[in-house]
């Protein structure tokens, strides 16, 4: 198997919800493939796809109660602290749940985290260790 990660599926509560969240709040742009039970964010070289929860929970035969801590994150890596600081006032402005304001952090840079609909939780952080490329990509 190769090393590699092309799609990252969110089993979601409320499709509608979680949609108007990534494009209204977020400001992302969905891909146009037609379905009414899924949307595709095309991001820079994987997609995130929102499905909903118990669908994709039957879809892989597990059970759906799932809640609490999913012992995971998304992040989204900025190429300053202040572009952290800009990116979380505008999500608090928009009434996005802010579940850490940003700060240093022990491991040498500094990060915040907000909750989607869903209670997923992204980091966004400036990590002085990580270079990003011209499209945001890690080089």
């Amino acid at each position: 198997m190769e090393q590699r990660l092309n799609i990252i599926t969110l089993g979601v509560r409320d499709l509608n919800e979680s949609i108007q969240f990534y494009e209204n709040l977020l400001g992302w742009q969905r891909m146009d493939w037609e379905s009414d039970n899924i949307a595709f964010f095309k991001l820079n070289g994987l997609i995130l796809s929102l499905f909903p929860a118990d669908d994709l929970a039957k879809d892989a035969g597990v059970a759906s109660d799932g809640h609490g801590f999913k012992k995971f994150t998304l992040a989204y890596n900025a190429r300053s602290e202040k572009e952290v600081d800009d990116i979380m006032q505008t999500l608090e402005r928009k009434n996005v749940t802010i579940v850490k304001q940003p700060e240093n952090v022990f491991w040498g840079g500094y990060s915040g985290y907000f909750a989607d609909p869903d209670d997923n939780l992204w980091e966004v952080a400036y990590n002085p260790f990580l270079q990003l490329d011209d499209q945001g990509s890690v080089k």
